[in-house]
């Protein structure tokens, strides 16, 4: 079992997006670790230091983590387990995706009007993905965005609008202690589960449950999930609420890929998508 205390680290994961798309652009060339490390600027041994402080593994293991092979086997592997588990009957929330997430949806009501009455504390905060954007009702979560320098204020707009009708109070403080929190490492997390409060369609909060279901280091498709949902043609529908997903991590969209195991198609850049599956995969492979 992995004992490691995360330490939140904006700085590791930018060398990390970095040595990610170095992977995608040279993938052919197979490049070694020392051509890795000369890109982005730094030696073999600083390179390997970050990537284990950041991970838990040397670089070209992580690198195995995003390779076709895995990612394919990994389809089956965690086809097998999730439809066994859910005729045993654990579908419901946060049964499996790690056992810290309770939600609720707003009512219709609360849906039409938009957040009116509602208080959400918001704040940016480090996270091991980079920075983020939580927002925070006495409900739950409502939110939770990875951001890049250049789309900071889109995000903060884009959080404003989906609830038009709510007070809006800024506390990166609050914001940092709760991504302490969700960002430390299964073996260190409390026991308390978080709450999130989700607006969205009946399609698209039973998508989202459905995604509760996905433990950690694993990987499941658009249409095993609309299997799941008993509309194995709707896997279009699927996908487009899978983009729509309001809280990143939490509700782990991550973790669901093509079925030709590409890991591509996130709302917070497909490098950082590779970054959580390969993290997640380094993670479970430390605690077997």
């Amino acid at each position: 079992m992995n004992n490691r205390e995360y330490i939140l680290r904006t700085d590791d994961y930018r060398v990390v997006e970095q040595a990610i798309r170095f992977m995608e652009d040279n993938f052919r060339s197979q490049p070694t670790l020392e051509d890795m490390a000369k890109n982005l600027g730094q030696d073999k041994y600083q390179f390997i230091r970050l990537f284990k402080r950041w991970a838990g593994v040397t670089p070209l293991k992580f690198q195995q983590f995003l390779t076709l092979d895995y990612t394919k086997a990994k389809l089956l592997e965690s086809k097998s387990l999730l439809s066994a588990s859910l005729q045993a009957g654990l579908s419901g929330p946060s049964r499996l995706h790690d056992l810290f997430v309770n939600f609720e949806a707003v009512t219709p009501g609360e849906f039409k009007n938009k957040g009116a009455g509602l208080e959400i504390s918001y704040g940016i905060s480090d996270s091991p993905f980079g920075p983020c954007l939580q927002a925070l009702t006495k409900r739950g979560i409502c939110h939770l965005a990875f951001m890049s320098s250049s789309n900071e204020q889109e995000l903060l707009a884009g959080l404003k609008n989906s609830w038009p009708g709510a007070k809006f109070v800024r506390d990166d403080h609050k914001a940092g202690e709760i991504a302490k929190t969700i960002f430390t490492l299964p073996a260190k997390r409390p026991d308390k589960p978080f709450n999130l409060l989700l607006k969205g369609t009946n399609f698209q909060i039973k998508v989202w449950q459905a995604l509760l279901n996905i433990p950690s280091g694993f990987m499941v498709t658009y249409q095993d999930v609309a299997v799941w949902l008993g509309k194995p043609k709707a896997f279009r529908a699927v996908a487009n609420a899978v983009a729509m997903n309001p809280v990143a991590y939490l509700i782990p969209c991550h973790r669901v890929i093509a079925k030709s195991g590409k890991i591509h198609k996130y709302r917070w850049g497909s490098q950082r998508k590779k970054a959580l599956v390969g993290w997640e995969a380094a993670q479970s492979s430390q605690e077997q």
